[in-house]
């Protein structure tokens, strides 16, 4: 039987990833392929820890991570939708700018303390449950709102979208800044709830992991939540082997999210060559939009 301890550590090892991959789940139905989820979530971190070490307000915190997320993500919007960029490349540029830029700015803070989050009466701070209430407000914009329907139609073929009089780079612009003020929210949740101080690279491929359980999750809020308390269940138990004496290679976590990148995108790319009728990939994923008028 799992004990209350050890949920509670599943739940918090969860939440950044949960609120990240959501984010990007939100982006790929909108026919957007962003690689760039680790640089969004490395500058909520820095931006989220800068805010609430100023304030003394963890919410205060959260806010920034989320406005540092979305803006730092329509910088890829603005090339790949406009500039029709590379979404794959542009992605990947995306994360290192992001993990460049936080390594710069990043040093004034380097062990300097958060302020602490209060926790609720169960003992788990109002992020883990801000995260566990957004899957199913996720699911029914998708599924059930006019605006979730035009989201979803758009990635699914921009083209006649497009015909129908839809905005479709408009709507993607729209989906890219909410999954990065979502990676930028699970970025600012390690740097002020689980770490409790700023760490350069302190995300460590948590982004990479999103974007994987994102696929294999087939672009389901519900499978992204199983996905992340999967991940929050490994997370527990690499914990548990080290406190029993139980050596996990550093090399091979170290190396496991991008090895989890790769498969990702050869299942994208096999998905999108031998689309069948079970495949929930969205028809237009990673694919540029020319508008024609």
């Amino acid at each position: 039987m799992i004990g209350w301890t050890t949920l509670l550590l599943l739940m918090s090892a969860a939440t950044p990833i949960l609120f990240a991959a959501l984010g990007e789940a939100i982006a790929e139905r909108s026919g957007v392929l962003n690689l760039g989820v680790e640089g969004m979530m490395i500058t909520g971190a820095l931006a989220g820890f800068a805010a609430a070490h100023a304030t003394g307000s963890p919410l205060a915190g959260f806010v920034a991570g989320a406005l540092a997320g979305a803006a730092i993500s329509l910088i890829f919007g603005v090339l790949t939708q406009y500039l029709l960029t590379n979404q794959v490349a542009t992605g990947l540029a995306l994360t290192m700018f992001g993990l460049g830029l936080t390594a710069m700015f990043g040093r004034p803070y380097e062990g300097v303390k958060a302020p602490s989050m209060p926790g609720g009466p169960l003992g788990v701070n109002w992020a883990i449950w801000l995260g566990l209430a957004l899957v199913p407000v996720t699911w029914f914009v998708l599924n059930r709102t006019r605006r979730g329907l035009i989201l979803r139609g758009v990635g699914e073929n921009h083209d006649a979208a497009h015909a129908l009089g839809y905005k479709v780079r408009l709507v993607r612009l729209v989906a890219i800044a909410i999954g990065g003020a979502m990676a930028g929210i699970g970025g600012a949740y390690v740097s002020i709830a689980t770490v409790l101080q700023w760490t350069e690279g302190m995300t460590a491929g948590a982004g990479w992991i999103a974007l994987a359980i994102v696929v294999f999750a087939g672009w389901s809020p519900w499978g992204v939540l199983a996905g992340a308390w999967l991940f929050g269940g490994v997370a527990v138990l690499q914990l548990r082997l080290q406190a029993a004496g139980v050596a996990v290679p550093v090399q091979l976590l170290s190396m496991a999210p991008y090895l989890a990148t790769i498969v990702v995108l050869v299942i994208i790319s096999a998905r999108q060559k031998y689309r069948g009728r079970g495949s929930a990939a969205p028809g237009s994923l990673g694919r540029p939009f020319h508008a024609t008028r």
